[in-house]
């Protein structure tokens, strides 16, 4: 296992190190103000994700990518080492920032750590990359010490940008690859990557006269990247920026669209400005839609649902018998009621501890799910009893059910063995209403107990 594992470790490094060499070289294509300083560098991003994934013992990958790409670009094998080692300690300092502070690979489930991923790995941690890198090439002559800042800003603006934008994009989806968009969601998202497509092309191509370079028509690619946080989720969100971040590239360096200016270098520089800010506020607004989606979520489960078990409810088995009995009315087809009780929960309280009786609870319920349908229903009606509803069940295959739940419940192996007793009804035959099969299936359970007692199961 132990070798397999370093393997693996092997094959990731190596395919970072091809990764992080094809994108070093299209993004040094685009260098003006140096050889080795572009205003597009995806590799900051690439080689953080491959890290937050893979774990930091990938980081040769980042190394002989670098290495590689520096030395095919400008400077000498001592140079192209510095340069190497510096994006690569950019990225493990960005790594363990990331991990330490912002939840690592979750880093963009809420909004706070979305915005500390970027003040930590876009911000902080890129300093590192662009202050090493600049100073080796002027160190070793490569580059003159009065060009230093302008080096040093494009360097660095090209890596925290690249952190921002690939990044994310990266890890949402290959955390979550799979696509669980309903047919409208489909047809919703298509037209919002046409709209914003279609709005793209026209600020960034040229499409606008020279009049309008002048006023800021690129934030009306705004409402699309919001559109994409609110209806979809970061995964989305990120895709939208990057997908607008190739138009606006792409236009920049042609020189069309608002940011293009007499100098190539201060157009990308822009533009990488103003898609690294769109990024981190569709990323936070999309993550704060995400929680408040998801405490809605706790907030309707918990409203139906019971705080131990998990299981339905008292309100929801009621809503649901009143819906198997409307049903009724439309199909004609019966349905069973399972009255089960929980034998001896107070000598287990007793013996045992009240968390052993909470955890003889769960068994029970654990055997519901199990031996209950989609269509079923199980819900905990009250301390130690619950009601599994059958839709369209016989007496017959009602008792059979009954008897695998009693049977895997005393043979599940944990302690203290516990048994259940079970009542049985069947609608419409025990009764017409709620309180009737509700009360048969009572009267049931007690028979099966052999303890004669009357009682109203449901409140007058």
């Amino acid at each position: 296992m132990m070798r397999s594992d370093g393997l693996k470790k092997m094959a990731a490094a190596a395919g970072l190190a091809v990764v992080y060499f094809a994108a070093a070289k299209v993004g040094l294509h685009l260098a003006s103000v140096h050889p080795s300083a572009t205003a597009v560098w995806p590799c900051g991003g690439i080689a953080l994700a491959a890290l937050l994934v893979f774990g930091y013992r990938v980081w040769p990958g980042i190394l002989i990518g670098a290495f590689l790409a520096s030395l095919t670009t400008a400077g000498n094998v001592e140079t192209s080492i510095g340069i190497a080692a510096a994006n690569t300690l950019e990225g493990l300092a960005a790594w363990y920032l990331v991990n330490r502070f912002a939840r690592g690979k979750e880093a963009f489930a809420r909004a706070e750590d979305s915005l500390k991923f970027a003040l930590l790995a876009g911000v902080a941690a890129t300093t590192i990359g662009a202050t090493m890198g600049v100073a080796t090439l002027a160190a070793a002559g490569f580059a003159d010490w009065a060009a230093f800042g302008s080096m040093w800003s494009t360097w660095w603006l090209g890596d925290a940008a690249g952190v921002a934008m690939v990044t994310p994009l990266l890890l949402l989806w290959i955390e979550n690859p799979r696509l669980h968009w309903s047919k409208k969601q489909a047809f919703e998202l298509a037209a919002l990557f046409a709209g914003m497509i279609a709005t793209g092309w026209i600020v960034f191509s040229g499409m606008l006269s020279t009049t309008w370079k002048n006023y800021p028509v690129e934030y009306l690619c705004i409402p699309f990247l919001i559109w994409a946080a609110f209806r979809f989720g970061q995964r989305e969100a990120a895709t939208a920026v990057y997908a607008l971040a190739g138009i606006g590239v792409w236009g920049t360096v042609h020189g069309f669209g608002t940011f293009s200016r007499e100098a190539q270098n201060t157009s990308l520089l822009m533009m990488q400005g103003f898609l690294g800010i769109m990024v981190i506020v569709a990323l936070a607004v999309a993550a704060e839609v995400s929680q408040h989606r998801q405490s809605e979520e706790r907030a309707r489960n918990l409203a139906v649902s019971d705080p131990l078990t998990g299981l339905a409810n008292y309100r929801q088995l009621v809503e649901a018998l009143e819906t198997e009995i409307k049903r009724y009315g439309r199909t004609e087809r019966p349905f069973v009621v399972l009255l089960l009780d929980l034998d001896g929960l107070k000598k287990i309280n007793d013996a045992y501890g009240h968390v052993a009786g909470s955890r003889a609870l769960c068994r029970l319920a654990d055997m519901l799910r199990l031996y209950s349908r989609e269509m079923d229903t199980a819900g905990r009606y009250g301390g130690d009893e619950f009601v599994l509803i059958l839709p369209e069940t016989d007496a017959e295959a009602a008792r059979l059910v009954a008897q695998r739940i009693s049977k895997r419940l005393a043979e599940d192996g944990e302690e203290p063995k516990i048994t259940v007793s079970i009542g049985s009804a069947i609608f419409p035959d025990d009764g017409e209403s709620l309180n009737e099969i509700l009360g048969a299936a009572d009267r049931d359970l007690y028979r099966e107990k052999g303890v004669p007692k009357k009682r109203s199961l449901l409140p007058s």
